[in-house]
Order: C-alpha cells, then sequence, then structure tokens
C-alpha cells in the first residue's frame, strides 16, 4: 500500500479532525480541524479550494452526485453550500432559531435532511429549493440519521427516540430505545435460505412482496439495535460479550452480514440471516490495544481496520487471510477515522494528533511493452520503466495527469488522457519530458517504436514522429492520418513494429503500412471486422481477433491464416514470446488463466497452431511481458510479478522430480520444439521410449540433423542411416514426404511426393509398402513400363490371399515376352492358377514344360488336394520328388511304378506301405527287406521267425534294436524249443519279470534270472520275489543278498548271519553293507555282537569291526578299532600293515574334520619312523637311520616280537653315525639276561665289548627352530620345550618341521621338509606315508605353513 500524501497543517494539530470524501468520483477531500476552515483537497493532496465558517465544523455531507458539499457550523444557522464544479461557495439560511447539530443529503433526489440541538427538522429540497420545516420531530438535540433508497428518514436523538419519516417530513414509525443512540444506518434484512440462483427469482418477488426494511443503531455504546419497520413491536437487541469493550463502529456488507469494531481491538462478523441471527461468523483480534475505526469498500471487497499504529486490510471473502498492513510508526497519539473512495482507489485515515494520510489501494492496472522494456503505472502520478531481461534498474516518471493510456518504445514513454499525450525522453539516467500532442479526437491507444508513436482515436490512426528534429524528415513522412479520405472504413486497433504500422478494420482488412518507403505493402481481407492485433517483434507473424472472437495467426510472407484452436471468447489480450530462441510461442489471457500457444512453422503436414497447455492467473494480474516462459505482470497495488507458465516448468523445477513429471515435462519441451532441452531430459530418464518420442517429435518438425543425432544416441542404425541419405534434399516437400514415410502416415507421404519435384518416389513407397492397387493407379500415371512387375507382385498377394481370379489376370498381364527370369514367374503363376481354376490340361503342360522343380512339386501338391492322382505322380516324379510320387502311386495302387521308383525312396512310411503289399502277396524276402527299409524291427523280427525260419537272424535283430516286443516274441520262440534260460533272458529284456520269474520258478533257472535281473533296472518287488524263493530253499547268502537289494534290512541280516563258513567273508561284508545302509541301532548291535562272537562264541577277524564303524561313519569307533587293529599287527609283526590302517583311519577322520586321537597320531610317528629307518639304511644316510632307530628303541615296547633285533639295529648304526654313547646305552639295554641270549651270533662279541669298554662320545645334535615359537630344539624332538607344542614332523626324514623350507605330500597332504623330500625322491619313487606315486616336480614349496600349524590331533 503507496501513502499517496500526508496532510499536516498546523492549525489542526492537537485535535481530532473530520473530513469527508466526494461521493461516486472521489477526486475530492474536504478536511476540517479546530481552525473553523473546510479546506478542499484534490486526489493528490493539492489545495483546491476552502469555506471559511463561523465556528467549529459540526457537520459535513456531499450529495449523492459529488457535485454539493454542504456543512454547518456552530454558532450559525447557515448551511454552506460549496459546489465542485464552478469552485463557488453559497450559503443558505436553514430559517431555524436553535443550532444546527445534524446534516445528510439523501441517496436518490437532491434532500437535505438538518438536525437541530432541540429536536428540530428542517427537509431542503435543492431541486426546488423547497425548505419543509418539523418542529418538535425530537425533544431533544438530533445527533443521528440514515436515508433509504425510498427516501425514508430514519432519526435518532438524545431523547433516546428513533423517528421514521418520509421525504416531507411526516413521521412514519417511532420507537423508544434504552440509551442513546449513534451511528444508525439502514439495511435489508435476510429472511430465507441463500438460495440458488434458479430459486433467486421467485426469492426476489418474494422480498418486493414483504421487504423487511431494517434500521441498525449502537445502542449506549455497548449493544447494536435492529428495529423492524414491519414489526415495530419485536425489535431485536444484540449484546456483546464485555471482554470486547465499546462499539467503535460497524458496517454491512454481502449478503446480510455486519462487520462490528470494538474499542479493544476485536472486530466480530454477524449475520442477520434470520436463523443465525445474532450469530459471531467470524471474530479476529487486529488489534492488541485499541481498535479506532473500520471501514468497508465493496468494491473492493475489502475491510480495513485502524487501532495501535497501524492498519490491517482483510479481503471480505476470506477475513482469515491479512491482505495488507500499513504501518505508521510516526503517530504515537492513536489513530482516528478511515474513509475509502467509492471506487476503492485511496484511503484516508485521520489521526488523534490532526494528521491525514491518504494511501492508494487500487490502481487501474495500465502499463505496456516494447521488445523487453515495460512501463507501468506504479502510483496515480508515477510510472515506473524497467527492463528485467536485462537488469536495467526501474526508473521512475512522475506525470503530470492520471493517465488513461501509458505506451512505451525504444527511447521514449507517452502517457495521456483525453485527446492529449505527454512524450518523455528515456535518457541513460534520467528521463526528460519532451513535449505535449493533442489529436483530433479522444484517444483510444498509443503504440510507439524506435521513431515513430501512433496514436487511435474515433477510428483514425495518427502516424508521426516523436521528435521531429531528429530526422530531416521531409514534410510528408512526418506524420499521416489513416484511413484515407476515401477508403470508407474505421481502424479498431493497430500497432506499430520496427518496420511496419498494422492496423485492422471495422471492414475486415489488416493494413501493413512500411514505414520506410511510406507505402502500403500488404493487405489481408477477413469476412468480418478485426477487433485486436498482436503482431510478433519482428511483425512477420501476428495474432489478431475477430469480431467473432476467434483467434487466427496470419503470416503475411505467403499471406496464410491459421486458426487457433480451443481459443476462448474471454479473451483479452495476447503476447508474444521475447526469447530469441523460441519464434513461434505466444500466450492468449483472459482474466484468470493464460493459455500457450504454438505456431508450428515447418511440421510434415504444414504450418499448424497448437494450445501447448494454460496457468492460472492470480486475481488481478494483467500480463505485460513473456520471456522464455517467465510472464511478467502488472497488479493493483503497482507492482509487478512474475508467474512462470506451467507449459515451461522444465526450465525451473528439474530437481526431485518423479518420472512421470519427467515424461510430462518432455512433452511440453517437444510441444515448444526445446529440443535441447528434451535431450537433457532424456538423458535423464534414460529411458527408451523417452528417447524414440524426441525421435519422432524431431522427424515431425523436419529437424533431420537432430533426429540423426537422437536415433545415433539410442542405436537405431537404420534410421540414422536413411535420414543420413535425406538430409541434404532441399525440395522441401520431398524432405516432409521422406519424413511422413519414416513416421509411417503414408497417405500424407504420397501426398507430399507427388506434389514435389520427384513424383516417382510415391510409387517406389507404395510398392514397398506391397500397396499393389494403389502401385498400379501411381505407376499408370508415373512409369507405365513397370506395370509388369508391379502386376506380378500383386498376383503374388492376391494368390497369397486367395484370389485366383485376379492373380491369373495379373500374372498374365505381368508376362513381358523380354525378361526372361521374371516371365518364368509369371509363367509358374499361370500354371499354378489354372490348375486352381479348373484348367488343368494347361495347368499340368506349363508345368511340364517349366525349367523349376518347386512348380512342379507345388503344382503336384495342389492337383493331389484335388484328387487328381496321376497327373500329381507325373508331375512329382518329373521334378524327381520321388517319396511324393511313390506316395501318390500308391494312393493310386500302381504297385508297379511303385516298386520302380523303391530304390530312390527315402520315405519309411512308403517302404511300410509296400513292404504290407508284398507280405500280402507272399513274397517275405521283398517284405523282410521293404520292412527293414521301413524300419519295422517287429515285423522284421516277425517274419525271420514265422516265415524265413531264420532264429539266429531274429536274435541278433533284438539285440541291435532292444525292441521289446520282439524280445517277447523271441522269448516266445525258445521256450517252444524248450532253451528256458535264453526264453527268461528273452522275456527280462521285454520287461515281463513275472513271467520270466515263474519260468525261472518252474524250471529250477532262477540263479540265471537272479543275475540277468541284477543287471537291469529293476523294482523291488522283483528283487524281494527272488529274496523269498531263495529264503524258501534256505540259501541265506542268496537271499540275504535279494533282501539287501528290495531295502528289507533286517531279514538281509538275519539272513547273512547264518550263512555257513565257506561264505563267511563276502556274508559279513554284505552284513556291514546291510547295516550300514540301514542306520538301525538293533541291527548294528546284533552284528556287533555276530562280529565280537557273543552269538557262537567265535570272535571275527577286528577288521570287519573297523570296516562297520566305517560305513556307519561312526569315525571315532572306527579309530579307535583302528588302533586295536594296528596294535595287533605291531604284536605280529605286521609294521607295513600297521602303519597303513592308522594311515588310512588318520585321513578318514581328517577329511570329517575330526580331531584326531593322540595315541593314533603317536603311534602312527613311531611306525612311520620305524619305516624311514629302512630307507636311510639302504641310501646310506646313517645319522639319520641312527637318530629315527633311537626314536624306535624308546618305545621298544610297541615292537615285542622284534625287540632285540632292533635294538641291535639301533646298537649298530649309532656306532657307524659316531653316537658311541647311544650305541653303549642301548648295548647295555641288550645285556639284560632275556635278551642276551637273543642276540645275533655276528654281533654278540662286538656289542659285549661295547659294554666292556665304553665310549661316552657322542656326536652333538643339530637344533633348529621350533615353527610355532621359534625356540631352538634338537632337530629330531616334536615337543618343543618352549611353546609345548607339539611339532609336525616330516614324512621324509622324521625331523621336526621348519617353517621356510615346508612343502606337503599332494595325495596324502602330511608335511614334509621340501629340501629332505626333494632329494628322498631322487631315489624313492612313492610317498613313504601314503605310498602314491610321486616326482619332486609335484612338489610346491609353501611359503605360509600357518593352515598347518593348526592343531589336528587331540592334546
Amino acid at each position: 500500500m503507496k501513502r499517496v500524501f500526508s496532510l499536516l497543517e498546523k492549525t489542526w494539530l492537537g485535535t481530532p479532525i473530520k473530513f469527508t470524501w466526494q461521493k461516486t468520483s472521489g477526486n475530492y477531500l474536504a478536511v476540517t480541524g479546530a481552525d473553523h476552515i473546510v479546506k478542499i483537497f484534490d486526489r493528490h493532496g493539492q489545495k483546491r479550494s476552502e469555506i471559511n465558517l463561523s465556528g467549529n465544523c459540526v457537520a459535513m455531507d456531499w450529495d449523492k452526485d459529488g457535485d454539493i458539499l454542504a456543512v454547518i457550523a456552530e454558532k450559525s444557522s447557515c448551511i454552506y453550500l460549496w459546489d465542485a464544479n464552478t469552485n463557488k461557495t453559497s450559503q443558505l439560511d436553514s430559517g431555524m432559531r436553535d443550532q444546527l447539530s445534524f446534516l445528510l443529503w439523501s441517496k436518490f433526489g437532491s434532500f437535505l435532511a438538518v438536525g437541530t440541538v432541540k429536536g428540530n427538522l428542517l427537509i431542503y429540497n435543492r431541486q426546488t429549493s423547497r425548505k419543509i420545516p418539523v418542529l418538535g420531530k425530537h425533544t431533544k438535540r438530533i445527533t443521528c440519521g440514515c436515508w433509504n433508497a425510498e427516501n425514508m428518514l430514519a432519526l435518532g436523538g438524545e431523547d433516546k427516540m428513533i423517528t421514521v419519516s418520509n421525504q416531507e417530513g411526516d413521521t412514519i414509525r417511532q420507537t423508544p430505545v434504552r440509551s442513546e443512540p449513534s451511528d444508525m444506518q439502514f439495511s435489508m434484512m435476510k429472511t430465507d435460505d441463500r438460495t440458488s440462483t434458479a430459486e433467486s427469482t421467485v426469492r426476489v418477488l418474494n422480498q418486493i412482496q414483504a421487504q423487511i426494511i431494517l434500521i441498525s443503531v449502537v445502542v449506549g455504546k455497548k449493544t447494536l439495535f435492529l428495529f423492524n419497520l414491519n414489526e415495530p413491536d419485536s425489535p431485536i437487541d444484540l449484546e456483546f460479550q464485555q471482554r470486547y469493550g465499546n462499539i467503535v463502529c460497524y458496517s454491512w456488507y454481502g449478503d446480510g452480514y455486519i462487520l462490528i469494531g470494538f474499542s479493544r481491538g476485536i472486530f466480530v462478523v454477524i449475520s442477520t440471516h434470520i436463523r443465525e441471527i445474532g450469530q459471531e461468523i467470524f471474530q479476529a483480534r487486529d488489534h492488541k490495544d485499541s481498535l479506532t475505526s473500520i471501514a468497508v469498500s465493496q468494491t473492493l471487497n475489502k475491510a480495513a481496520t485502524c487501532g495501535d499504529n497501524c492498519i490491517k486490510i482483510h479481503d471480505l471473502a476470506e477475513l482469515k487471510d491479512m491482505y495488507a498492513i500499513i504501518n505508521l510508526d510516526d503517530e504515537n497519539k492513536g489513530l482516528g477515522t478511515l474513509s475509502w473512495t467509492d471506487d476503492g482507489q485511496l484511503l484516508a485515515l485521520s489521526t488523534q494528533r490532526g494528521s491525514l494520510h491518504v494511501f492508494l489501494t487500487k490502481l487501474p492496472i495500465l502499463g505496456d511493452a516494447c521488445s523487453t522494456r515495460i512501463a507501468y503505472l506504479t502510483s496515480l502520478l508515477e510510472v515506473t520503466i524497467a527492463n528485467p531481461v536485462e537488469g536495467e534498474l526501474p526508473i521512475t516518471v512522475s506525470v503530470d495527469v492520471e493517465p488513461n493510456f501509458v505506451a512505451v518504445g525504444l527511447y521514449h514513454l507517452a502517457v495521456g488522457m483525453n485527446n492529449r499525450a505527454w512524450f518523455y525522453v528515456l535518457g541513460e539516467n534520467a528521463v526528460k519530458k519532451l513535449k505535449d500532442v493533442e489529436y483530433l479526437g479522444t484517444v483510444a491507444s498509443v503504440c510507439l517504436h524506435s521513431d515513430y508513436a501512433a496514436a487511435l482515436f474515433e477510428g483514425k490512426v495518427q502516424l508521426h514522429l516523436i521528435e521531429s528534429e531528429m530526422l530531416d524528415a521531409q514534410e510528408e513522412r512526418e506524420t499521416r492520418l489513416f484511413p484515407t479520405v476515401d477508403d470508407k472504413c474505421r481502424i479498431l486497433c493497430h500497432a506499430l513494429t520496427g518496420d511496419f504500422l498494422i492496423y485492422g478494420t471495422d471492414t475486415g482488412v489488416i493494413q501493413y503500412f512500411y514505414i520506410e518507403d511510406w507505402q502500403f505493402v500488404n493487405d489481408y481481407r477477413h469476412p468480418v471486422s478485426v477487433k485486436k492485433i498482436f503482431p510478433d517483434p519482428n511483425g512477420t507473424r501476428l495474432v489478431f481477433i475477430d469480431e467473432k472472437s476467434d483467434g487466427y495467426v496470419y503470416c503475411p510472407v505467403n499471406d496464410a491464416t491459421y486458426e487457433i484452436p480451443d481459443f476462448s471468447p474471454t479473451i483479452k489480450g495476447v503476447l508474444w514470446e521475447n526469447w530469441p530462441m523460441d519464434k513461434g510461442v505466444f500466450i492468449a489471457y483472459d482474466d484468470d488463466k493464460v493459455y500457450t500457444y504454438v505456431f508450428h512453422k515447418d511440421t510434415i503436414q504444414g504450418s499448424k497452431v497448437i494450445l501447448a497447455g494454460g496457468t492460472k492467473v492470480p486475481f488481478c494480474h494483467k500480463p505485460l511481458l513473456l520471456y522464455n516462459g517467465e510472464l511478467t505482470c502488472q497488479t493493483q497495488s503497482g507492482k509487478i510479478n512474475n508467474i512462470y507458465l506451467s507449459t515451461h516448468s522444465f526450465l525451473y523445477s528439474l530437481k526431485d522430480v518423479g518420472l512421470n513429471d519427467l515424461r510430462q515435462m518432455l512433452t511440453q519441451t517437444l510441444m515448444l520444439k526445446r529440443f535441447s532441452d528434451a535431450w537433457e531430459m532424456c538423458k535423464t530418464l534414460n529411458d527408451h521410449a523417452a528417447w524414440n518420442e524426441l525421435a519422432r517429435a524431431c522427424l515431425h518438425h523436419m529437424e533431420v540433423e537432430f533426429a540423426i543425432r537422437v536415433y545415433r544416441t539410442i542405436g537405431n542404425v537404420g534410421m540414422v542411416m536413411s535420414l543420413e541419405q535425406i538430409k541434404g534434399i532441399e525440395d522441401y516437400n520431398l524432405l516432409a514426404g521422406h519424413l511422413a514415410m519414416f513416421t509411417n502416415d503414408f497417405n500424407l507421404a504420397q501426398d507430399l511426393y507427388l506434389a514435389s519435384s520427384c513424383p516417382i518416389a510415391a510409387l517406389e513407397m507404395r510398392r514397398d509398402l506391397q500397396h499393389w492397387d494403389s502401385a498400379l493407379q501411381l505407376a499408370k500415371r508415373l512409369a507405365p513400363d513397370q506395370i509388369p512387375f508391379i502386376s506380378k507382385e500383386y498376383a503374388i498377394q492376391l494368390e497369397f490371399t486367395g484370389d485366383y481370379v485376379n492373380a491369373l489376370a495379373h500374372y498374365e498381364k505381368g508376362i513381358t515376352g523380354d525378361n526372361k527370369e521374371h516371365d518364368e514367374v509369371c509363367l509358374a503363376g499361370v500354371a499354378q492358377m489354372s490348375i486352381r481354376m479348373g484348367d488343368i490340361r494347361r495347368g499340368v503342360s506349363l508345368a511340364l514344360k517349366h525349367p523349376s522343380r518347386v512348380l512342379k512339386r507345388d503344382c503336384g501338391a495342389i492337383l493331389e488336394n484335388m484328387k487328381q492322382f496321376s497327373e500329381a505322380a507325373q508331375l512329382y516324379e518329373k521334378g524327381l520328388y520321388y517319396d511324393k510320387a511313390a506316395s501318390v502311386y500308391i494312393r493310386c495302387k500302381n504297385w508297379a511304378k511303385v516298386g520302380e521308383l523303391l530304390p530312390h525312396v527315402s520315405s519309411p512310411k512308403i517302404h511300410l506301405q509296400y513292404a504290407k503289399a508284398k507280405e500280402a502277396d507272399g513274397r517275405y524276402k521283398e517284405a523282410v527287406v521293404a520292412y527293414e527299409n521301413a524300419k519295422q524291427w517287429n515285423s522284421v523280427i516277425r517274419i525271420y521267425l514265422d516265415h524265413l525260419n531264420n532264429p539266429e537272424k531274429a536274435v541278433s535283430v533284438v539285440r541291435e534294436t532292444q525292441s521289446l516286443d520282439g524280445a517277447k516274441m523271441v522269448a516266445r520262440f525258445f521256450l517252444q524249443l524248450g532253451d528256458y534260460g535264453s526264453a527268461i533272458q528273452f522275456l527280462v529284456m521285454s520287461k515281463c519279470n513275472n513271467e520270466a520269474f515263474t519260468l525261472a520258478q518252474q524250471h529250477n533257472k532262477m540263479e540265471i534270472y537272479a543275475d540277468i535281473i541284477g543287471s537291469e533296472d529293476t523294482t523291488n518287488e522283483d528283487y524281494q520275489s527272488i529274496a523269498l524263493y531263495f529264503e524258501g530253499e534256505k540259501r541265506h547268502f542268496q537271499a540275504g543278498k535279494f533282501f539287501l537289494l528290495c531295502g528289507q534290512y533286517s531279514r538281509a541280516l538275519k539272513h547273512l548271519l547264518k550263512c555257513p563258513s565257506s561264505e563267511d567273508n563276502a556274508a559279513i561284508e554284505m552284513a556291514i553293507e546291510t547295516v550300514g545302509q540301514a542306520k538301525d541301532e538293533l541291527l548294528t548291535s546284533q552284528l556287533i555282537d555276530h562280529l565280537m562272537g557273543e552269538s557262537d562264541g567265535m570272535p571275527k577277524d577286528a577288521k570287519y569291526l573297523f570296516r562297520l564303524y566305517m560305513a556307519l561313519k561312526q569315525y571315532r569307533e572306527a579309530a579307535r578299532t583302528a588302533i586295536i587293529i594296528a596294535r595287533e599287527e605291531q604284536s605280529a609283526g605286521n609294521y607295513r600293515n600297521a602303519h597303513d590302517v592308522l594311515f588310512s583311519m588318520y585321513a578318514e577322520l581328517k577329511s570329517q574334520k575330526i580331531k584326531i586321537p593322540s595315541e593314533m597320531a603317536t603311534n602312527l610317528m613311531i611306525l612311520h619312523s620305524y619305516i624311514l629307518v629302512k630307507i636311510h639304511v639302504k641310501n646310506g644316510n646313517h645319522m639319520k637311520g641312527a637318530r629315527m632307530l633311537i626314536r624306535v628303541a624308546n618305545n621298544i615296547s610297541k615292537f615285542p616280537s622284534h625287540i632285540v633285533p632292533i635294538l641291535t639295529s639301533t646298537v649298530i648304526e649309532c656306532h657307524r653315525a659316531g653316537l658311541k654313547n647311544s650305541a653303549f646305552s642301548f648295548a647295555a639295554m641288550l645285556m639284560r639276561p632275556e635278551y642276551r641270549n637273543k642276540i645275533d651270533v655276528k654281533y654278540k662279541k662286538k656289542i659285549e665289548a661295547m659294554v666292556r669298554r665304553p665310549d661316552t662320545s657322542e656326536t652333538e645334535e643339530a637344533t633348529t627352530p621350533c615353527p610355532f615359537c621359534e625356540f631352538l630344539l634338537p632337530e629330531c624332538e616334536l615337543l618343543c620345550p618352549g611353546c609345548k607344542n607339539n611339532i609336525p614332523y616330516c614324512i621324509a626324514t622324521g625331523r621336526h618341521m621348519l617353517k621356510d623350507d615346508w612343502t606337503v605330500c599332494p595325495h596324502c597332504d602330511f608335511p614334509a621338509l621340501y629340501s629332505e623330500f626333494k632329494i628322498m625322491l631322487n631315489t624313492e619313487s612313492t610317498c613313504p606315508m601314503c605310498s602314491e606315486r610321486l616326482n619332486f616336480a609335484q612338489l610346491k614349496k609353501i611359503s605360509d605353513c600357518t593352515q598347518y600349524l593348526r592343531t589336528e590331533v587331540e592334546q
């Protein structure tokens, strides 16, 4: 809200002032204070007149038209009248003896009511100058009153009475009130529901019959009293909450609502609707401490309240929303009264200290734009010029009059009213007034460009130079009036561009006047008058609206018009896009919506206008400028506001947009031809459909290069190559034709091709599309020599669809006589069609003459379908289709021909048919050959057995072909011969197991049956039946075997344990397998008892128990058994066997990831050390041998059967290796009495001598680091004293392992010292642990041995 002016007269200071706006126009404001003068100001704050009074002003009021201001003052019975038209004051004597206290003009007519302090009344009719005095209307001072539309006058006075009189002064009604009345107003009370339009007519009629006339009046500043003239006995008293304070003032508005302001800052809305009367519809605290006044503007539909140094303005339609707040921080004594002009443009406020402020609340929306520069009214006498696009700072221009029109050019501004215009020059920093121009009539609008101005007035346009001294212009170029005198038309609209003056007339003519050449260059005649025109910035395109409110785009270049689709009849104006890249975009706007249109000049369908979308515009926004989708609008408050068009949303809101929104935006960009924006969007979407949509749009708009770029991106090679071929074509129609074809619009493509310089392209297209009818029509016109070729293609299509009559005609038309290949196709077609049409002789003779085999086959097939077998067979045979020929000859029963063709026939079916025929004739040898060719083996076997008596051949055929039926036949044959074994074999082969079983049972051949069936895929029932047979025969092993096969484990075990000792081993092995599969504890314990000898007192070999545990996957028990077996083997001296048992168990436990018992690990290590001795000694490595023997001798109890030999070897090897002390200690052991006599004679004396003469010298054992803790310990020591870990040992030397010399056997994964193992493999070819073959190339040195240090042995 802009403050227009403030009045601060010294004489008013310190006292409240009164003021009143001139009614209707609001051009004058009458103000008076304590200085006995009424000052009259115009709406810009300039003092126009003043009226001197005899005392302080008591009341003043303007008449209904605002022509006369009436004033009454203290100490005077005169009425002062000031005439606004003549600026003169006159005095009227009231003729009253007492002082005047009240004055009010009527709403209709020119009646002035004047009341006095004693309650008398004067009614003065200004028109007739008649005065009607009415004495004693009230008994005390008249303080308030109001007129209504019927010229009833209601008055209130200090006598607490309300009187209602007519214009003659006669009292019609009167009523007492409880306290002193004030602020009296007339209104109509609402009686019924607020109804719809359909009922409103009836309602109005009812109201006219029984109108309820209400008088509202504030009584005692606390209550609102509603007095119904029709029901004077039942007035309504409305009381309000104490906390609201006193009623300051109130105002009726809208549909029977009252807005009431209270002294404590609250305002309330109540309804006078009969059902809601007295209800608070709305309540708000606008001001914290106090409220001094409210004012309602019906024109603006706004309400203002003032208090606490501010004015708050609400919209009556939505009171919750604050429309504006005006702060008056310099007013510290409080505010006074608010009042609006009738048109709502100005709001005046008086204050307690005697000042008056006037604010601008509504401006006429006047503005103009030229290129990107805009000019708009920002105050009553101020125009602002801005160029928001180029970022120039706005310049404000003060003007001399309130303008009716504003126009801006590149360098000038024009404002004006009536028939005058004032021109200003726009400098870089300042604006200079240039001149004013008077025209020959009232100006409707003015247009400016660089040098010229054009004004439209009373159906004429005057074009003139703005600054005549600027150009050395010839006089006739200075000004010109349009239209010429002899042109009988009125100009209704005009526009000015850089080059042209354009105007539209009531006769529908649009004229282009070229300023440069000073002559008309173009005119267009429209059927009806042209109301408005809007050229684009260059003037090369123009939108015009005719008197039917239809919109068109007119292109003067080719004199073409294009109707604008969906053009609303409420459209007020059009703006073209000023962004240079977006040519062809324009908007049309009405009061609440903007429609975006695009003129597509170059599309494959020609030029057209499309509606791209609509954007809602806020209330009272007038579009001024469109630049890149941003619409600059002017508002009522004199500001500009930017709106983004919804059709250009892709320019502003691409972040965080959903995929669906992005797709809609893509459609917008394509409508607007913003292909680079669309490209970015497609990159974001990365969706094949989006890219295709962009590509299609490019084709539609003939943007070939861009389309190539898009198709290249999505990898559509075919389109890229096609477009590359046509991109250089300059013929518009030809190029458009190609593009229409690419978009599948073939009819359009044909029309474009025919209009182009290369009409033959239409024919080529129709041929490619196989539209042969169209192609033939075009060929007649464009290329008659192509008719035969098109006829042939058309005939092929007709044949395919079954139209043989026309196909034959076109094939015949297609024969040229000079194109051999083409003619052959046509002749083939004629042959086939002739046959199909029933002309078989002609068709067959043509087919026989024709070189093509395929034709003979096709004609043969047609004839075969027509049951013409002999001709069909003849053609097939001629075409070398022997199978088909033979098949057809068979259908004719021509066996002689079939026999001739048989060597060439490959089809088994034909051989079969022939074979059956020969068999029926009793020619079995020929039949068997034919059956073999037909692969009918059952028939071959049947004939060999039944007719040719050749069973060997039949058996070999059965074995080769595995034929079930054949096997049955052979079995039957052998059965007849009494060869039961062979019969059983062939019965099983033919899956007749029951018959085979019965046969085996009858002839005691069950073993044969069992052997045969064991090698087949056999069911449990078959196994069971065999088992039951053997059970009956008491053949326990066989019964057990077959019970196991059919899964009856307990019965299997029962029989296997009953087997005689001759079958013992195999039976126990099978029993173990049975228990392993059964996984049944009962069966397991039965078998264990048997193995332990519980049942028969004969324990079985422990190896069976070991195998049982392995079968049951009970690895711990197996391990214990393995240790026992190993111990027994050891005791028996079978050390290698014991080693292998322990090793295999060790490997099994390791694979099952079970910890290895330490006893097993130790035993294996000692046995392995013993085995290594032989290898070392054999290789002459006595030290290594001695060290291993010492380890074995230290555990000599584990080798009970070889104590003496082992100790003897230890003594000898230690002696050889220089370990004298060790040799002595073991020699001393041998001298024990239990061993002494068992020493080998060869060594006895030597050993005794060693003991007698002891040598205790000993070679020190080398130390190497522990792989766990690096502690140095003797190399054959396996327990580290440092970290108490058992160290893995080398399987090649028996020493403990070293971290940096580690390898493993690739077979058993046992560790070895890489260097030592490599040396050993030079002489040995197997692993000493697992005995698998090995060479040193297979060894790999392991750098990280951590995984091998994880203990696998129980601690």
